[in-house]
């Protein structure tokens, strides 16, 4: 199993659930509270870039038991948008095997959008993972 940490916005780590992908950044992640899963692969009409959408969340209603909304997103037009589905990766390019850049990461617990960038991570044993940071300040 192998697993991904993306420290954008709230330090959001995931871990994954996918074993096998074409790119090792493409599969579907676990995020470390355990509260969300997201799906990375390649972006619809962009397949050299990668993207990221929210398919899964451990509690995917508000109190009330509507579907719960990107309520933070700055912009208030976009505030009543599904949490599930929603793009929160995207525009990555690959600059080497275990590089990407040039994407963005968007926090829906903040709503706060970074650009960002991915790292192949090595770990013990079978692990291994990607890192993605914000550009400045530098997280690495």
């Amino acid at each position: 199993m192998r697993s991904i940490t993306l420290a954008a916005a709230a330090a959001l780590t995931l871990s994954a659930v996918a074993a096998h992908a074409a790119d090792p950044a493409e599969g579907e992640w676990l995020t470390q509270s355990g509260d969300a899963k997201v799906r990375i692969a390649p972006c619809p009409g962009a397949a050299s870039r990668l993207c990221g959408n929210i398919y899964w969340l451990r509690a995917p209603q508000d109190e009330a038991g509507k579907p719960k909304q990107d309520a933070h997103n700055p912009d208030t037009s976009l505030r009543r948008r599904p949490l599930m589905g929603l793009p929160i990766i995207w525009d990555f390019k690959p600059v080497s095997a275990a590089r990407w850049e040039g994407g963005k990461i968007y926090d829906p617990k903040s709503g706060k959008t970074y650009a960002s960038k991915l790292r192949r991570l090595q770990g013990k044993a079978s692990r291994s993972g990607v890192k993605a940071m914000r550009s400045k300040p530098r997280l690495d």
